[in-house]
C-alpha cells in the first residue's frame, strides 16, 4: 500500500509540474522572430506601452505579411526601414516606401528612440498616425524623433544583422543595391527563442 501511495504521489507531482510549466510557458512574453536573408532578429514588442502597434505588428507577423518584402531605406547611423509590400516587386523600386498594409494607426508616442528600438514609419499627417505596416530599426539614439513617432519594440538579439544591412552599398534613394529580404516571421516564446 505504501508503494502505491508513493507512486501515486510521484505521478501527481509530475502532473503538477507539467501543468505549472505549461501555464508558465503560455504566460511568457511572446517575441517576434524575423528571419532575413542576412540572419535572424528577435524582437520584443512593447505590448503594455503601445498595445495598438504591438497587436498590429503581431497580426502582420502571424499573417506572413512581411515575408518576401525587403528593407528599402537604409541610412547609416540613422535607420533601416522595411515593411512596405511594394518591395515585393524588385524590378521597380520607384514606389518603394510608398505602400502599406491596412489603415493608419493611432499614435502611441512616448518611448524614446534608442539604438535597437523599432519605430512605426509615418507620413506628415497632423495626427502623427503611423503606417499600418512600415517600421524602422534605430541604429543610434535618435532624440530628434522623440515625440513625433511611435516606438513599439526593441531588438533582443540580432542587432548585428541590422548593422550589416546598414553597411550595404545603396543607390541615391538609400535603397540597398543588394536586397535583404524578410524570409519568415513567427511569434515565439521568450523562453525558447
Amino acid at each position: 500500500m505504501k508503494k502505491y501511495l508513493n507512486l501515486k504521489s510521484l505521478i501527481v507531482l509530475i502532473l503538477l509540474l507539467i501543468v505549472a510549466f505549461v501555464i508558465y510557458w503560455a504566460s511568457a512574453d511572446k517575441y517576434v522572430k524575423m528571419e532575413t536573408s542576412l540572419g535572424t532578429v528577435i524582437i520584443d514588442l512593447y505590448e503594455d506601452e503601445t498595445p495598438i502597434h504591438a497587436a498590429n505588428f503581431k497580426k502582420l507577423v502571424s499573417d506572413g505579411a512581411y515575408e518576401g518584402t525587403y528593407f528599402h531605406r537604409v541610412i547609416p547611423g540613422f535607420v533601416v526601414q522595411g515593411g512596405d509590400p511594394n518591395t515585393r516587386d524588385n524590378e521597380d523600386r520607384v514606389d518603394d516606401g510608398m505602400g502599406g498594409i491596412g489603415e493608419r494607426l493611432t499614435a502611441e508616442i512616448g518611448q524614446p528612440h534608442l539604438r535597437g528600438t523599432i519605430g512605426a514609419a509615418r507620413d506628415n499627417n497632423p495626427e502623427k498616425k503611423s503606417s499600418g505596416s512600415q517600421f524602422y530599426f534605430c541604429l543610434a539614439r535618435l532624440a530628434q524623433l522623440d515625440g513625433n513617432y511611435t516606438v513599439f519594440a526593441n531588438v533582443v538579439e540580432g542587432m548585428d544583422v541590422i548593422d550589416a544591412i546598414a553597411k550595404l552599398e545603396r543607390d541615391k534613394a538609400d535603397n540597398p543595391l543588394d536586397s535583404v529580404t524578410i524570409l519568415k516571421t513567427t511569434m515565439v516564446s521568450s523562453i525558447f527563442y
